[in-house]
């Protein structure tokens, strides 16, 4: 597999993100270690019909406790704080400052061994990041005291994902089969914690349903197979900047179901996270053809 393809990949996942926000506002009232454990249920279950239809289920004993433990707490821990964040505060601008992790994962790529961060990284990165806060600025003004854990969580989440995502790529030989069992141990755990903090609660209607298992099969399923392809044999620093399309879709499908006010500086917002896309892309391009 080429690191193009591999990009092309990992951008997959990007898009289903976008759905993330949408979906998980659908299936209001799930506490979220309760939709955590069901979706991710889904996730593991589909992933392991696939390793096991493609005759790698033996690579899943070489694998390391150590680096299960890392990917289930990195899908734990990111998915615990971002559904926490979107029921305690608006969730277009809650989604959008946990969306801040494309531009942490092109800073901290450049800390990875062969990599460096170029003028155009950083460009595109701060171009994509005007994009996000300028859409996350008009939110913030009509902050109400009841939803600012709603933004700390979220805030967590960009630290907990950009931290997994980099930290993935010194983890290069790890198979992607092995994202199963992270999905699997990641509803486990959300289980255990369903149980002991929370109250049970179902979707509403056949919406909430339909938006539970796109849940499990889309952003909390394939999204993390093909991401993780994505960051260990792709452009770690593209893929990263151009993660900015992610807040956009996602505010776009927010506001076009009804769940988000439209706002003006949308627009502005498109051509900024465009063209950090386009500068990282050309940053990138210029760096394979002088190696």
């Amino acid at each position: 597999m080429t690191p193009r393809t591999a990009t092309a990949i990992g951008f997959s996942a990007v898009l289903l993100w976008s759905l993330l926000a949408l979906f998980t506002v659908a299936t209001d009232p799930v506490p979220p270690f309760q939709l955590n454990a069901i979706c991710f249920a889904i996730g593991g279950v589909a992933g392991l019909i696939w390793v096991a239809n493609s005759g790698n289920l033996g690579q899943l004993r070489r694998v390391s406790w150590r680096v299960y433990a890392f990917g289930t707490l990195g899908l734990f821990g990111y998915h615990a704080f971002y559904f926490s964040a979107l029921r305690l505060a608006p969730p277009a601008e809650a989604g959008l400052i946990a969306y801040l992790w494309p531009l942490l994962i092109v800073l901290f790529s450049g800390l990875l061994p062969g990599e460096r961060l170029r003028a155009g990284h950083v460009a595109g990165a701060l171009a994509g990041f005007a994009g996000a806060a300028l859409i996350v600025a008009a939110g913030l003004t009509r902050v109400s005291a009841g939803a600012l854990p709603g933004y700390g969580l979220a805030l967590l989440c960009a630290l907990t994902w950009s931290g997994y995502s980099v930290l993935s790529r010194r983890l290069g030989a790890t198979p992607t089969a092995a994202v199963a069992v992270f999905c699997l141990a990641t509803s486990a755990l959300s289980l255990a914690a369903h149980l002991a903090f929370e109250t049970t609660a179902w979707p509403q209607g056949l919406q909430g349903w339909a938006a539970l298992i796109g849940l499990g099969l889309g952003p909390v399923g394939l999204a993390f197979y093909a991401w993780d392809v994505g960051v260990k044999r792709g452009d770690i620093q593209l893929l990263g900047t151009a993660s900015y399309a992610a807040p956009l879709l996602s505010t776009l499908l927010l506001i076009l179901a009804g769940m988000a006010e439209p706002r003006r500086e949308i627009l502005v917002a498109a051509v900024l996270i465009t063209a950090g896309a386009v500068l990282a892309a050309r940053s990138g391009r210029t760096r394979r053809r002088r190696s």
